[in-house]
């Protein structure tokens, strides 16, 4: 029983990496514009609450249509894992992205946080129709999306826009590997 939980722990936490990685790397570009320090935490916690909600959502609608689908139902998670990491891969490598910006309000950050966290649903509906541990996966990607949000802004600060790119590019790999392993 360990070994199935510390599998299924390793698991999430690579794909909660992986799903972490979008906001990590638009968070760079945010924070090379100059993010005050003030705004960090509450853009890092409002993120993470969304990477909290969004793939439950996606999980509870998972587990809903599972009861209907049986077996089908994993091939399709596979596929839909597959489907999100190729297109975080090819989006990264071919889209020419402005920098992005951010009204620091509570409604633009909560628009900000909707529109990296829309990967969460999707790959929350896949986790849902495989029988995840839900609460361990959105604990999970909540508190993963907020300390790489904050980092990433950080690193923004310091560093500049090179790492966001290949962030990217990782994180879509890594799904990609878990659509494949979930089919075969």
């Amino acid at each position: 029983m360990p070994d199935i939980f510390l599998g299924e722990l390793l698991t999430l936490l690579f794909v909660s990496l992986a799903l972490a990685m979008d906001s990590f790397s638009v968070s760079i570009g945010l924070g090379m514009r100059g993010i005050r320090l003030r705004h960090l935490l509450k853009i890092s916690i409002i993120n993470g609450l969304f990477h909290f909600f969004m793939p439950l959502l996606g999980a509870l609608i998972g587990q809903y249509l599972s009861g209907y689908m049986g077996s089908l139902a994993v091939t399709i998670g596979g596929i839909i894992l597959i489907f999100i990491g190729l297109h975080m891969i090819l989006g990264s490598i071919f889209d020419d992205v402005e920098e992005p910006s951010i009204n620091t309000t509570l409604p633009g950050i909560a628009l900000f946080a909707f529109g990296v966290s829309l990967d969460a649903f999707s790959v929350g509906l896949p986790f849902g129709l495989f029988s995840a541990s839900l609460w361990l996966m959105v604990t999970l990607f909540g508190i993963t999306a907020s300390i790489l949000t904050a980092l990433g802004l950080l690193i923004g600060r310091k560093v500049g826009g090179w790492i966001g790119q290949y962030s990217e590019i990782f994180g879509g790999f890594v799904l990609l590997v878990f659509g494949v392993k979930f089919l075969v």
